[in-house]
C-alpha cells in the first residue's frame, strides 16, 4: 500500500528526517511514535504531499508522491495537528461545503454527511457553531473532514493532543473502528495511545527509525534487563538474600517479609529465571510465586530515545 524508501528531509542544515525506509501494508493501524523533535510531523507532511522530500521516494498505492502527487493525495485523508476548521461556520454547513469542494454530488452528499456524523460521533452537534464546540468535538469534525472522500489511507498527526482522558478514549475508539476498513497512520508521543490502538509501532528518534514492530516484537527485541519477582516460604531473609545475591547474573536483591513469606525482587542483566529457579530447587524453601516483569512501552521508549531533541521538526 505505502512504500517509503530512504526518505530524507532537510531544513537548511537541520536534518529532520534521515533515510527512513518503511513498508506499510493495506489495512494496518500504524503508530509513529517518538519524542518532540523526532521528525514525526515532517514525515507525515512529506507522505501527504504537503512537503517535498530532500531525498528518497514515497509510493502510495502505486503513485509516486512527487511525480503523481494529485493521484496519491486523492486516496489519502489527512488531519494535521491543528484541524483546518472554520470556527464561524455551523458543523453541517462546513462539512457540506467540504463535500462540494471534494466534488461529491448533491445527490450523494446528504447520505455521506449522515454516515460521517454517525461514524465520528457528531450527530448531536451538526447544528452547532464550530467555535462553540469542545476540542474533542472539533477533533471529531476534523476526522469527518479527513474521511470525506472515503480515502483508502487516513493520516492523523497527534489526533489526541490536548484532549482529556474521556475524549482520548472516544477518539481512540473511532480510530480503531476506521482501522477495520482503512490503512491508518497516526503520530503520537503518548505511549498509551500507541499501545492501545496500533497493530504496529514505529519509533523514530532524531529523524531515524530506531524500532519497528508489534508490541510483542519490540519487547522481544529490546535490551532485556532482568527484573524477577518471587515469593518464598520457609526462608530467612538473610539466607535468601545471601544465596540469591551470590548467583552470577544477579546484580541486586530487594526483600520484604510478610509473616512467614518473603517477597523478593531480583535485578540483573538478561533473563534470570533459569539460574534462579535451579538454585531455589536445590534449597529447602517453598516457591509460591515466580514471574518475570515485562518491559512496558515506556521502558522501551526511554531505552531507544534517550537523548533526543527537544523541539518538534
Amino acid at each position: 500500500m505505502i512504500s517509503i524508501k530512504e526518505l530524507s528531509k532537510n531544513y537548511g542544515d537541520v536534518q529532520a528526517v534521515d533515510k527512513i525506509t518503511l513498508e506499510i501494508p493495506e489495512g494496518q493501524i500504524m503508530g509513529l511514535l517518538g519524542p518532540n523533535g523526532a521528525g514525526k510531523s515532517t514525515t507525515l507532511r512529506v507522505l501527504t504531499g504537503y512537503l517535498q522530500p530532500s531525498a528518497g521516494t514515497i509510493v502510495v498505492d502505486g503513485h509516486d508522491v512527487r511525480s503523481k502527487s494529485l493521484e496519491a493525495r486523492t486516496i489519502i485523508g489527512y488531519l494535521p495537528e491543528s484541524s483546518p476548521l472554520y470556527p464561524d461556520m455551523i458543523v453541517y454547513d462546513y462539512l457540506d461545503y467540504i463535500a462540494s469542494v471534494r466534488n461529491i454530488s448533491k445527490d450523494s452528499r446528504l447520505a455521506r454527511l449522515k454516515e460521517l456524523a454517525q461514524l465520528c460521533g457528531i450527530k448531536t452537534v451538526m447544528h452547532k457553531n464550530i467555535a462553540s464546540l469542545s476540542k474533542g468535538f472539533r477533533q471529531r469534525v476534523g476526522l469527518a473532514l479527513a474521511m470525506m472522500s472515503d480515502p483508502k489511507i487516513l493520516v492523523l498527526d497527534e489526533p489526541t493532543s490536548g484532549l482529556d482522558p474521556n475524549q482520548i478514549r472516544e477518539i481512540r475508539s473511532i480510530i480503531k473502528e476506521i482501522g477495520k476498513e482503512k490503512t491508518v497512520i497516526f503520530s503520537t508521543h503518548i505511549l498509551s495511545e500507541a499501545e492501545a490502538t496500533c497493530d504496529r509501532v514505529v519509533i523514530i528518534n532524531q529523524g531515524s527509525v530506531v524500532a519497528d514492530g508489534s508490541m510483542e516484537e519490540l519487547s522481544a527485541g529490546a535490551k532485556q534487563v532482568g527484573n524477577l519477582q518471587l515469593t518464598l516460604k520457609g526462608a530467612s531473609e538473610k539466607d535468601a538474600v545471601d544465596s540469591l545475591s551470590s548467583l552470577a547474573p544477579v546484580e541486586s536483591v530487594e526483600c520484604s517479609s510478610r509473616g512467614s513469606e518473603l517477597d523478593l525482587k531480583l535485578f540483573g542483566a538478561g533473563d534470570l529465571r533459569e539460574t534462579v529457579y535451579q538454585s531455589i530447587k536445590k534449597s529447602p524453601w517453598t516457591l509460591l510465586d515466580f514471574r518475570q516483569e515485562q518491559q512496558s512501552l515506556e521502558d522501551i521508549f526511554k531505552e531507544l530515545t534517550l537523548g533526543g531533541k527537544s523541539d518538534e521538526a
